[in-house]
Order: C-alpha cells, then structure tokens, then sequence
C-alpha cells in the first residue's frame, strides 16, 4: 500500500494508486449547507486535500477523467448534478508572505491574486467569447474583468480559498515590531485583504461566482471582514461534518489488518492501540457521537509500517512542531500557564460556557484574554478539542491524545526548568528509573531544583498535583513509552502511568505506575529543616507519611491489575509516592510484582536501591 504523506494533491492520488479514505458521499450534504461555506480545522488535518477533491469533482476541464477520478469512490456510483460544471478558481493564502512593510504585502497579494487569475484563464481559454482585461498591479480589477467573461458562457464560478486565515495566524505568532498595525492596515475600513472578500462577496451576487468553499485554522479574520464578507455559513461544528477531515478508529483499523495481512513482525491490535493512544481523541462537533484520529499523524505512522516495517521512532512527526509556538503563545498569556496546567491536570477539568468563534486579531493581540478565549483559542488550533457538555451545558475540553499532551508538557518543562540546569542530571535519572527502577536520581533532581521552581508559580497547586507534575514533565519521553498521566481504568484514575510501546518491549525497559499524595509540612508537624536532615526512611515510618503511602498503595494495586490486564502486562514495577511539602519526596515500590524471567535483560540489571 501507498499511504500519500506530504500529498493534497487528489488526482495524483487517485491516478497513482495511492490509499485514499473516501470523503466524496458527503458532496450532496455539503452541496444542500449553502453556496458559500466556511470549515475549520487544524493545521495539517487535511483541509487542502479536501479542497482538491472538491476542484477536481467540479471543474468542467475534468469531465473526461470522472471516471478515472471518481468511478470507484462513492460519488461515482452517485454523482449529484453538479459535477463537472463549473469553473473552478482556488486561492491559497499561505503562499502570500505576510513580513515586509504594507507595500510590499498589498504587492505581494496581488501579484499572487493575478499569478492565479493567469492561470485561471488560461485553463479554460477555450471558453472565453469576452476579452479579459489582467491589471499586473490591481488583481481586484482582473478579478472583475474575469467575472465579466465568465457571466458570458453557461457556467459559473466556484471559488476555493485554502487557509485564508494565514496572515493574520502569522501576525498573531509573531512578535514582529508594526505586526497589527499592518495587520488592521489590510483588513480593516478599505484595506486590501477586506476589499478581496468584498469582491467575492459581490461576485456572488449574482456577478459570476455561485459557490465558495473556505478553510482555515481558526475564525480570527471573520470577525475582522464581517461588513466585507458577512455571508458565510459556518459548518465546522455541525456533526455530520465532524469526521469531513480525520480517520475513524474503524477506518484505521481496517487499513492496519490490511496491512498486516500483507506481511510484518507487528500486531495490528498492539499498531491500533498505539495509534489509539498518540493520534485519536479529535471531536469538532459536541454533538458528534465518534472521535477522530489525526490523518497527518496516522499516515505518518502507516507509512513507516509499510515502508520500514516498524513504528516511526519518534510518535511525533516534526512537520507538526510548529503547534508549540501556538503552546509558546498561550503561555506567555496571563493566566496561560494556569490554563496548560489545568488542561494536563486530567479529568476534563477545562470548562467553557461555550466556544468563542469570533474574535479578531485585536482582541488576540490586545485584549484581556479570559479562560474561555484562551481555551478556544487551543480548540481551533487543536490541541484542545470538545469532551462533551456538562449538567450545566458547558463546554468540556480535554486534551485529545499523548501527542498534544506531549507538547504541553514539553513547554512548561522548558518554562520549569530549562535545559542547561539538568542537561546532565535528567538523562541519568530518567534511566535510572526506566531500567533499573530506581527512584533516588530523580527524587533528588526534584527535590533540589523542581520543587524550587514549582513553589514560585502564581498560581495555588492543590494536594498530589504538584507532585504529579514534576514526575510527569520529566518523565515524558514518548520515544520509549506511552505516558499517560490521569488514565481512566474504570476504578478510578491512574496518577501517572508510563507503559512500554509495544515496538519497544525487545529494549532494557521497564512499565511504570506511580501513585502521589502530599502531606503539608503543617499536617506532618515538621519544619523544613526537619524534614531535609531526616532520612527517607525515616520519613517513611512518621504515621502521617505512613497512612499516605498505604493510601497511595491500595489505588496503585487496583489500577495496577487494570493496566496490567489492559496492556497484556508480565510484570509492573509500582511506586506509592509521597511529597513532604516542597522539601522531600518517599516513596514505597510495591510488591506487584517481581522481575519476569522471559523478560529480555533481566539476569543484566542489578537491583533497584531502596530509599536512603
């Protein structure tokens, strides 16, 4: 199987045998939403091939090639009427630089603009019974002597605009010295970019152009270009659009069994639940009944099955990596950092009245940015999406998989402690943990540098979560492991879960579970000092740290057998651990039990240390 990674381009797939998961049964709903529709998705999440499908579905130039390009797909056994007749005209917006002064931007755009049209007519130059006038410097001029032409012949305009929000995504992420000025400069009062969606605006009345399909990241620009372009239907939350972009578990599934069917030292089930656990969770719709896998994260994943025979080694493919600025940004917000830390907290806890859906760059730029903008802002961006509502009809966002949280962790790691205090200290630690099971290195990692840190934040950290989450930014390392931090078992939630991939099992690697809880240094009767010239041991045997370790104890033996059943575990090395205040940290390894003699390595490692 061809898996087409990197490609939007449909007629390439189809022609060259590439997989496609087929999208064209829902042309005749999107034909019924309306004539001018607006759909948004993450970043690669497929929009652009989306828009691919649509131009080779319509253009009148294609009518030969329908059957070559759709016989086999669902349209071809039920075309809708309207294909094949139009003339399709597509702007992309992400290839118009959006730096330099407002001159060189507003050149910029309608050299582009034009570059388009050029084509555009001569595409179908054989239609044409008026003269086209192009104006190298007025493209919104050549755009209307185009129209002029087009209203002549029997066909209309269908005009596709791919990531028409790009600029001003660019001038948000950017800290450029001018960046709004120019922005509002384009887009506001008569500005160039605002008088581009009134001349599709005026084009679909009635001027040539009867079909619009826009897509982008996020609905910064419609609330800039309302008076400009204030006709769009927005069907990005309707649910029989929610998986129009994405793959469904079962889709996947099926192309995994193939796959494996046709030769490989995998499992297709061991290849879902990885895929499961890094690329599904995506829900665009509260009203959607199925979660999405990421199409650019899976194809990346199959594609390194079907080439190299084995899972990518890194889960994250970097073509993705610029989602982090999205992450740098919201951070750097107040009130930013509290947002990250509540949505890794587990449990859904990121609530919103109801999604924000219109806000310009101004108010991203400028305003105060409340919880509910922030948390929109990462639903559109995707690295929040919708969990479902409350008994109050709130909005429930979670983060949707271990690859979007792998990027919330990353950040506030850097943002704790960056890399040149533990550049040394962190690879040992984490080692010493996942080989050997030994807790000391990282215990003393956290003691002397994280909980400093973490002490100084502006924000009030509740019981274990403190705790929970300096294990959990250090520890996350999705080369080795699926780390999983709140994993529902159905007795309860796991605190901190780090399970080997199972491409990773042949490795010296151990499956984790750790259970955290906090004592106060109020409620163990200890000063500081007290507490750093005692012993672990010690400290372990106070009756308050006692009960806390058997606390702790009792949930890791429960989630334990879970995990161990849900993962086809041998073995679990388990850890109750406790944080006195912000000065110490014991612990108590469990007796889940022992080494595994099949276990590959096990004559080689030495015995973890206890607590000291």
């Amino acid at each position: 199987m061809q898996f087409p990674y990197g490609l939007s381009d449909f007629g390439t797939l189809i022609e060259h045998g590439y997989w496609y998961q087929d999208r064209t049964d829902r042309l005749a709903a999107l034909e019924d939403s309306g004539r001018q529709l607006i759909f948004l998705r993450p970043r690669r999440f497929g929009k652009s091939l989306l828009l691919s499908m649509l131009e080779h579905y319509y253009d009148l130039n294609r009518a030969d090639r329908f059957e070559a390009l759709f016989g086999s797909l669902a349209v071809g056994r039920n075309p809708t009427p309207l294909r094949n007749q139009y003339f399709v005209l597509k702007w992309d917006f992400s290839l118009i630089p959006a730096y330099g002064e407002i001159a060189d931007i507003e050149a910029a755009l309608h050299r582009y603009l034009n570059g388009c049209l050029t084509r555009f007519v001569a595409d179908y130059q054989d239609h044409w019974t008026r003269e086209i006038q192009l104006h190298p410097g007025d493209a919104l001029a050549s755009f209307q002597s185009v129209l002029g032409a087009v209203r002549a012949t029997p066909h209309r305009l269908y005009l596709l605009i791919d990531e028409y929000d790009n600029f001003a995504n660019e001038v948000m992420m950017a800290d450029r010295p001018g960046s709004q000025d120019r922005y509002q400069t384009l887009l506001q009062g008569e500005g160039l970019f605002k008088s581009v969606f009134k001349a599709v605006k005026a084009g679909a009345g009635g001027l040539g152009v009867d079909r619009v399909f826009i897509t982008g990241v996020s609905p910064i620009v419609l609330s800039d270009m309302t008076s400009g372009y204030n006709v769009g239907e927005d069907i990005y939350l309707l649910p029989q659009f929610n998986d129009l972009c994405g793959f469904t578990e079962s889709e996947v599934s099926a192309v995994l069994r193939q796959l494996a069917g046709e030769g490989g030292d995998w499992s297709a089930d061991d290849a879902l639940a990885t895929m499961r656990t890094f690329y599904n969770g995506y829900r665009f719709s509260e009203d959607a009944t199925e979660s999405l896998y990421n199409p650019t994260l899976s194809l990346y994943f199959l594609k390194a099955l079907a080439h190299q025979g084995r899972y990518p080694r890194r889960m994250l493919d970097e073509n993705l990596a610029m989602d982090r600025n999205k992450l740098i940004y919201i951070a750097q917000l107040s009130g930013g950092e509290e947002l990250l830390v509540e949505a890794l907290s587990g449990e859904d806890q990121v609530l919103v009245p109801e999604l924000v859906q219109r806000f310009g760059v101004a108010d991203v730029l400028a305003a105060v940015k409340d919880e509910p903008f922030m948390a929109s802002l990462l639903y559109f961006f995707g690295i929040l999406t919708l969990a479902g509502l409350t008994s109050f009809d709130e909005c429930r966002l979670r983060i949707p998989n271990l690859v979007a949280r792998g990027l919330y962790v990353e950040r506030l790691r850097e943002r704790w402690l960056p890399l040149t205090e533990s550049a040394r200290e962190l690879p040992e630690a984490t080692r010493a943990l996942g080989q050997r099971g030994d807790l000391v290195p990282l215990a003393e990692l956290i003691e002397q540098r994280y909980f400093r840190v973490l002490s100084n934040r502006d924000y009030r950290w509740t019981n274990e979560l403190l705790v929970k989450f300096a294990f959990l930014t250090l520890l996350f390392d999705d080369r080795l492991y699926m780390a999983v931090s709140e994993l529902e078992t159905g007795r309860g939630y796991v605190d901190l879960a780090l399970i080997v991939r199972p491409d990773k099992r042949r490795f010296q690697v151990l499956d984790l579970l750790l259970e955290f809880k906090y004592l106060s240094l109020k409620e163990l009767g200890l000063t500081g000092e007290q507490v750093r010239e005692r012993s672990r041991e010690a400290l372990a045997e106070l009756a308050p740290v006692a009960r806390k370790l058997d606390e702790a104890e009792a949930q890791a033996h429960a989630y334990g057998a879970t995990l161990k059943e849900r993962h086809g575990l041998t073995e679990l090395h388990a850890f109750a651990v406790v944080a006195l205040g912000l000065e110490r940290v014991v612990w108590r390894m469990l007796p889940l039990n022992g080494l595994a003699k099949n276990h590959p390595a096990a004559s080689e490692r030495r015995s973890p240390r206890s607590p000291d």
